[in-house]
């Protein structure tokens, strides 16, 4: 199995095609979503139709933070994620909404365990950013001892940590499509970045496929048109900023 592992899409229409196209050329066999489907971009509800179809052929979708900002929109909110959020739940349908609500935080395939943000707590939406952080989520995850993979999303940039012969993670910046070796008999934690709003400066989009047969992880940097999907947030009239941050990556 060839699993393409996409996260934080962020409502990206043309930044999640782009990952799309470029996963199945690199022969995938199984996609997971991994939360943050809306919030932020301009093309809610085509992305919703497009992750619907995903699930409809067999991919595994879970919920994001932002996910659950849109089915339950704060009232009032001086942060600009929430502030749109009353936006993003207008533009979606009902049947776009019954989807959201029955997601859920975590799923298993194989030897992998799938979640959004943390696999400690995963509805508190703790941050995976650091070797501390990914030890907590790893730990969780691992008292299921099939489990020797930990993948998520949610701090929206590309990193890997492994357990080795010591009791401490390590972490690794790796080399976009460079495979890395990634063998079962130690344990690893990765956050695939984000397809639809990257934040390192460089607006292509990210993503992740993992060759479980050869136990081979990929990380991904997919070139898409950000000025047409800086294009939607604008026409939208959400706030300039977010046109601004695909535009930049940042």
């Amino acid at each position: 199995m060839k699993l393409a592992l996409l996260s934080d899409i962020h409502a990206n229409l043309q930044a999640l095609q782009a990952c799309l196209d470029h996963a199945q050329r690199q022969g995938a066999t199984q996609y997971a979503l991994l939360g943050d489907l809306v919030g932020y971009g301009g093309d809610p509800a085509p992305v919703m139709d497009r992750v619907v179809q995903l699930a409809s052929e067999g991919a595994v979708v879970l919920q994001g933070n932002h996910d659950e900002m849109a089915l339950h929109p704060p009232a009032q909110s001086d942060r600009l994620g929430e502030a749109t959020a009353g936006w993003t739940h207008d533009q979606l349908t009902t049947e776009h909404r019954q989807f959201l609500t029955a997601l859920p935080l975590t799923a298993r395939l194989q030897s992998c365990l799938l979640v959004h943000a943390s696999a400690d707590a995963p509805e508190k939406w703790r941050y995976v950013e650091d070797e501390r952080s990914a030890g907590a989520s790893l730990d969780a995850a691992t008292a299921d001892p099939q489990v020797r993979y930990v993948f998520g999303g949610h701090v929206h940039r590309q990193t890997l940590y492994y357990k080795g012969s010591g009791r401490g993670l390590m972490a690794f910046a790796p080399t976009p499509g460079v495979p890395i070796p990634t063998p079962a008999h130690r344990q690893w934690i990765a956050t695939v970045g984000s397809v639809g709003q990257p934040r390192d400066g460089q607006p292509s989009a990210m993503y992740a496929l993992f060759d479980l047969a050869q136990a081979r992880l990929s990380f991904h940097r997919v070139p898409y048109d950000h000025m047409a999907a800086a294009a939607a947030v604008r026409r939208a009239g959400l706030p300039e900023y977010f046109a601004q941050r695909l535009e930049e990556g940042r």
